[in-house]
Order: C-alpha cells, then sequence, then structure tokens
C-alpha cells in the first residue's frame, strides 16, 4: 500500500496543478454556458490574434450568435508561427474575404465536446473527417494523448486545451492555424 499512495498523490498534485495552470480561456469561461464564443475570446488574454481577426472579417455577430458553434481557437502563440507580413496582409480591408475563409475554417457547426470528436474517432476506426462552417474538411486523428487536426495541405494543429464550454458552442485552443488554402 506504501508504493501505491505515492503515484497517488503524485498524479493528484499533477492533476490539481493542471487545473489552476490553465489561465487561458479557463480563466475566462469562470461562468461557464453565461458567456457566448465572442465574449469569451474577446476577454481571452492569449486570443487577442483571433479575436482581432474575427472582427476584421466581420463574424462578431456570427459568433454572439445562438450557434452552436465548435471553434478551434488558435493561440496568439500559434498565430506567432505566421510570418508578421502575411498576418498584416490578412487583416487589411481588400483580404476579407480571405481571412473570413480562414476564420471559418476554424468553425464547425454545432457543439462538439472532445469526447465527442473521440467517439467519431472511434467509429471511423482512428479518425474523422469534420465539415467546416467555411466548407472544406478537417481530418481529425490522435496522435499519442493528443487530438490532432490535419487540414487539406497536411498541416498540424493540436488541441492544447479542450471543451470551453460557451453558451452558444466550445472552443477548443489549438496550438497552430490551419489553412483553408494557400495563402
Amino acid at each position: 500500500m506504501k508504493y501505491l499512495a505515492t503515484p497517488l498523490s503524485l498524479l493528484a498534485l499533477l492533476a490539481a496543478s493542471t487545473t489552476f495552470s490553465q489561465t487561458s480561456l479557463a480563466s475566462v469561461s469562470n461562468d461557464l454556458l453565461k458567456k457566448t464564443i465572442i465574449r469569451s475570446t474577446e476577454e481571452s488574454q492569449s486570443h487577442k490574434m483571433l479575436h482581432a481577426a474575427v472582427k476584421a472579417a466581420d463574424l462578431e455577430e456570427t459568433l454572439a450568435g445562438d450557434g452552436p458553434f465548435t471553434v478551434f481557437a488558435p493561440s496568439d502563440g500559434a498565430f506567432e508561427k505566421m510570418s508578421s507580413d502575411k498576418i498584416s496582409e490578412l487583416l487589411r480591408p481588400e483580404n476579407k474575404k480571405a481571412l473570413q475563409s480562414l476564420v471559418t475554417y476554424h468553425i464547425v457547426a454545432g457543439k462538439l465536446t472532445a469526447s465527442k470528436i473521440l467517439r467519431a474517432m472511434c467509429r471511423g476506426k482512428g479518425s474523422a473527417i469534420l465539415t467546416t462552417v467555411q466548407g472544406n474538411e478537417l481530418l481529425v486523428t490522435m496522435d499519442g494523448l493528443d487530438i490532432v487536426l490535419t487540414d487539406c495541405f497536411g498541416n498540424m494543429a493540436r488541441i492544447t486545451s479542450a471543451d470551453f464550454n460557451q453558451s452558444n458552442g466550445v472552443i477548443h485552443e489549438i496550438d497552430s492555424v490551419i489553412l483553408p488554402n494557400q495563402f
């Protein structure tokens, strides 16, 4: 029994520290199911670029609407992987259509929690296809314990934090921006 106590204690400590260390959308969504997706991204300290992209694409009203939506939300760190010139170019008013395509490629109709995504992958023998609001598909697979999204160009993004429930859907934070077409 002495040997079991140590691993169980470490597991409990790890779970507690993981819960308290999630400060991005977790701290924003304390009032679960009271905030909309757009309000949560607006208040998030790690999704400022996503919020700016949503505003520039004129999609604020949509993400404040009833939904439900599942948003695979790239963190600011994910956007930093793109060149600053490319981001600046996308945010220009003349590129609004391309930006709308990019943002809606990160949105799926319906409320897909991580457990629903996992169940779909089980039914699909290890993978699932999600159709985005933009119209293209994302391949969903597992890599170890991570849920991975793959875009049509083979770019991959991992869900780093899952199941931030909102009044109009759910947000999953991802570590990379996925692309609907070559930019």
